[in-house]
Order: structure tokens, then C-alpha cells, then sequence
């Protein structure tokens, strides 16, 4: 560099544990940021004396008002370096990091890393830091699968994880005790429902001896509730196995350490009468319930496929079949299609959580939105997908059309703009369509279904191996023996030797991996196996693949 570099030292930490010392975590980052700076005085490199510290805040967001400030003078052309102690510190989101890459390339301004070698002002820095973000990434998602993991399993020993208390119950700890004045309401209305039977009767019984719902004061000094239960409220109430001494986690239920308020008996005798009077409310619409595709899925010919059904030793079975075969039934049409519903929906519903689950495509989808909004929008997408079953799921179906070898998939943008908390003026109506790989042996006499088998998958045991790896490799650079590490962390000297190789694959190779595109054949065993080569050039035909793509024409043979 030639002339003056003006540098500006950013900071961050997650927690807000230890910010009460005279010398905390934001200090020591600052100090160390500020020697890297004293050391490239040489080149010209002058500190700022602005401070921009973001203490207590996440690096999944760019909500964050130390680091605004910072993006505000560096395009009022104030900065020309941004120093660092660590990428992660600046942000752990590889669509943030995007973002961020190119207001600093707008503005002209580079960043440095200073416990990681390598800075933006090169193009082999930007190409390292984007691989390492990718892992990153991934190590961020494997940390939120095992607090997901921890959760479950402490639901599976009956401990409450938090959240509202359910009414009737205050919390203590991990489990919960009787709130003696709602639990009364509770007993109430499981009585009720025993006498009268429906949940319209229930509540205005309720209503009339003056039940209530909960009062909360909320953290803006107001309250909530107190008014008069909804159906929906009492159904909650009913149907919550909390109130019979357990605790629920994605469709299961565990025994609970907090006393029941209902007597499990009690309550298992209302799942009952409800499971009943639903299926009897259900009766004339259960075949249109049941058919969530109807009127959606199309042939190639742009024929509709309808819901059609047959019995067999007492036992009903679903399809959806082509509709001339129902209009025309003079000729044998032997290229239309009849297809076993409950799989078909079932792999289709996969095929959507797939794609809807992957961050790329929802950013494509909005492709206005900043790094903050589109953060905010796949949270609010990945709750409501948490909760969804399949049925839910095909509602965000607007079309699908079906060819030989191909499934052509359109979203419903007004659907999908509500599960996204969006308008839908705000979607990409050109990157609402989803096209995935289509086989059945046969049509007419049903064979097997297979949908989206063509998705990247990624293999989770070769990436945690290039992340042990490059780990690994970091310590060697540093200076740790094979044997050290080894022993350090409980393996063999050979096994470091192994995995620190796999450090040395190239970015082209390591991004395929991450996304899962590689070909199935480059296994973690694969490449240990055959000692692939250090050199990049020579890494080209790896990435050359062995998949054998989906046979379209097999589809065809009636």
C-alpha cells in the first residue's frame, strides 16, 4: 500500500457475561487489533480514533448499531481498512458476509483478519475467506443441531425447556408447579367438554360461569388476556397432554417431572370423544380434505390429473389419474397417468420442505431485500416449517406439472409471502418455480415413486473431517506436533496426518463439498484412500461426475 491507510477497529462479543470489567473481551480484541496496526505502521497504517464495539449482540444479524455506524463512515469515505480480531467477530452468516463484501467493495474499503492470514485487499484472501465462511457456516448449524438435540433430550426426561407456562402452571426451574386459582378453570373446562361433548357447548358454558383466560403483563408494562376463551383457546386447553403430567416435542410425548392437573384416565377419555366428534364433523368433506392435490397437478398434454380411488379386501386406495380417463373412457389412452396419492404427496411435500429449508433459495425469492429483513424472513419460514405437516406444506403448492423424467413445481406466491411475514410484491414471481427429477417405472399398474432424488445431498461425515482437518493443519502451522495433537484430541498421529491433507483441497473442491455437489463417490475414505494430490491443477478431476442422471424415458412405458 502507498500513502495513509486510515484503519478502524471493529468489535464484537455475543454474551454480555464479563462487560462490567475495566478490562473485557472488547478491550483485548482492541488492543490486539491495534498492535497488527502498529506493526504495518510502515505501510502507512493509521488508527481511527472512533470505537465501534457491539457488546452482547449475535453474528447472525447485521442489526447491530456498532457495526452501522461503521458502514455509515465507511461510505461517507472516512475508512479505508476495516481490522478485525476474527471473521466471526464481523459476522457468521455467509449471505450477511455477501452483503457486507460488497458495500466494502462500493466503498472502496478492504478488511483484515489479524489471527488469520490472509485480508480482502487480494483476490486469494476474498477466495480463502469464502471458503472458511462456508465451514463456518456449517460448524454454526452443527452447534444449533445439538442445542436442538439437547432439547429433545431433556424433553425425552420430562423437564420443561422454557418458553410461556401453560395456564394453570407457573414455572420452577425445569418443571412446573399447579397454579391452584387456573388450575380450578382447567378441571372446569375438562368437565364441561365430558358433559356436553362439543367445544361450541364448552365455551359458552365457560362464558357463562365467567372462566377467563390468563392474565400476562407484558415488558412494555401492559397486559394481555383476561377475555373470554375462543374455541381455539379451549381446543389448546383440551388437547395439551401438559395438564396429564407430560411433556410434548414434535408429536411424541414423555413423562413429565410436574404433577398432572387432569388425571391421565381423564384425559385420554377426552382425546377420545374429541378424535370422534372430528371424524363425524369430517364425514362429507373427507375425500376432498384428503386429495391435497386436487386441481393442481397436470400432465404433459396439460390434461388435469383427479382424485380417483378403488377398494381391495376392505382397504381404500388413493390416486390421482389423468382426467380423460375418466371423461373418455372409448379409448385406452395409454399415455395417461395414474399415480398412488399418499407417496406422491408425501415426496412432493419432502421436495418442497427441502427447497423451502435452503437460505439460497429464499434469497433468490426476494431478491430486494437486505441481509436484516431476508435473516428475518427465513427465521419466520423455518418456524412455520418446524410446526407444518405435509398438508400444510402443499399449500404453499399453487401448480405442478408432470412430464416424463420431470416435476415442474410451482409456489403460491401469496401463500408463501404469508409463511415469510412478507407482501408479496416482494417475491421474484420468475424464481417461484421448482424443477426436480421424475421416475415411476410404469404408469397404469403402479411401481415405486421417486421424486427430487437428484437434490445435493451433503455428506456431513466428509465435511466434519475438512473442518477436523483444517484444524489440525492450523495447529502443524503453528508448530504442534503430530503426536501432540494426537494426544490432545484422542487419536492416532496417522489419522492427523490423514485429515490435515484433506486441508489442502482446493476452494472449487471444498465449496462443491459443502453444497453437497461433488460427485457420491468423494467419500472422507475416498480421498484419504488415494492421496489426492496437493496441487490445485491437478484436483480439476475430482470434481468430474459419476452420477447416472434420472431416466426420463422410463417413465413413458405404460
Amino acid at each position: 500500500m502507498t500513502g495513509s491507510t486510515r484503519c478502524a477497529i471493529y468489535t464484537r462479543k455475543s454474551s454480555r457475561d464479563g462487560l462490567d470489567q475495566d478490562f473485557n473481551s472488547l478491550d483485548a480484541q482492541r488492543e490486539a487489533c491495534a498492535a497488527y496496526i502498529a506493526s504495518q505502521r510502515h505501510e502507512g497504517w493509521v488508527l481511527l480514533p472512533g470505537r465501534y464495539d457491539d457488546g452482547g449482540l449475535s453474528g447472525g444479524t447485521l442489526d447491530r448499531p456498532g457495526l452501522a455506524r461503521l458502514l455509515e463512515d465507511m461510505e461517507a469515505g472516512q475508512i479505508d481498512m476495516v481490522v478485525i480480531y476474527k471473521i466471526d467477530r464481523l459476522t457468521r452468516s455467509l449471505t450477511d458476509f455477501a452483503h457486507l463484501v460488497e458495500r466494502l467493495e462500493a466503498a472502496g474499503t478492504s478488511f483484515v483478519s489479524v489471527t488469520q492470514s490472509f485480508n480482502t485487499a487480494t483476490s486469494m484472501g476474498r477466495l480463502t475467506l469464502n471458503m472458511l465462511l462456508s465451514f463456518a457456516q456449517f460448524e454454526r448449524e452443527v452447534t444449533a443441531e445439538r442445542i436442538r438435540d439437547k432439547i429433545a433430550a431433556s424433553k425425552r426426561k420430562g423437564l420443561w425447556m422454557g418458553g410461556l407456562p401453560p395456564m394453570g402452571y407457573r414455572p420452577d426451574g425445569r418443571t412446573l408447579v399447579i397454579d391452584e386459582h387456573e388450575a380450578h378453570t382447567i378441571r372446569t373446562l375438562y368437565d364441561l367438554y365430558l358433559e356436553h361433548r362439543t367445544i361450541p357447548a364448552v365455551k359458552d358454558a365457560a362464558e357463562a360461569r365467567g372462566l377467563r383466560s390468563r392474565c400476562r403483563d407484558r415488558p412494555d408494562g401492559q397486559t394481555s388476556g383476561g377475555g373470554v376463551m375462543e374455541r381455539g383457546h379451549i381446543h389448546h386447553i383440551l388437547t395439551n397432554p401438559v395438564y396429564a403430567g407430560r411433556i410434548r416435542h414434535k408429536g411424541d410425548t414423555y413423562d413429565g417431572q410436574h404433577p398432572a392437573i387432569i388425571e391421565p384416565e381423564t384425559w385420554q377419555r377426552v382425546q377420545g370423544l374429541l378424535q370422534e366428534g372430528a371424524a363425524k364433523a369430517r364425514g362429507a368433506i373427507q375425500k376432498t380434505r384428503l386429495s391435497r392435490l386436487s386441481g393442481k397437478l397436470f400432465d404433459e398434454t396439460g390434461d388435469r390429473l383427479t382424485p380417483s380411488h378403488s377398494r381391495k379386501r376392505g382397504r381404500r386406495y388413493r390416486y390421482y389419474i389423468s382426467r380423460r380417463l375418466v371423461t373418455d373412457r372409448s379409448a385406452r389412452h395409454p399415455d395417461a397417468w395414474r399415480l398412488p396419492a399418499d407417496p406422491l404427496e408425501r415426496q412432493i411435500g419432502a421436495v418442497l420442505r427441502t427447497h423451502l429449508e435452503t437460505p439460497r433459495l429464499i434469497a433468490g425469492v426476494c431478491p430486494g431485500l437486505a441481509a436484516a429483513g431476508l435473516e428475518k424472513a427465513i427465521q419466520a419460514l423455518q418456524a412455520r416449517l418446524e410446526a407444518a405437516d405435509t398438508s400444510q406444506i402443499l399449500d404453499l403448492l399453487e401448480r405442478a406439472d408432470l412430464s416424463p423424467g420431470t416435476l415442474c413445481i410451482r409456489l403460491a406466491d401469496r401463500a408463501l409471502a404469508d409463511w415469510l411475514g412478507l407482501p408479496v410484491d416482494a417475491l421474484a414471481s420468475d424464481a417461484l418455480t421448482i424443477t426436480v427429477p421424475f421416475q415411476m417405472r410404469r404408469r397404469g399398474v403402479e411401481r415405486k415413486l421417486r421424486i427430487g432424488e437428484g437434490l445435493p445431498q451433503v455428506d456431513r461425515k466428509l465435511v466434519t473431517s475438512l473442518v477436523t482437518g483444517r484444524r489440525w493443519l492450523e495447529d502443524i502451522i503453528a508448530g504442534q506436533g503430530f503426536g501432540e495433537i494426537a494426544r490432545r484430541d484422542r487419536t492416532t498421529p496417522r489419522r492427523v496426518r490423514q485429515l490435515a491433507r484433506l486441508a489442502l483441497l482446493s476452494p472449487e473442491v471444498m465449496t462443491a463439498i459443502a453444497r453437497g455437489t461433488q460427485p457420491t463417490s468423494m467419500t472422507a475414505d475416498y480421498l484419504i484412500k488415494t492421496r489426492v494430490s496437493a496441487l490445485w491443477e491437478a484436483q480439476a478431476d475430482l470434481l468430474a461426475g459419476d452420477e447416472a442422471s434420472c431416466d426420463g424415458n422410463s417413465t413413458n412405458q405404460a
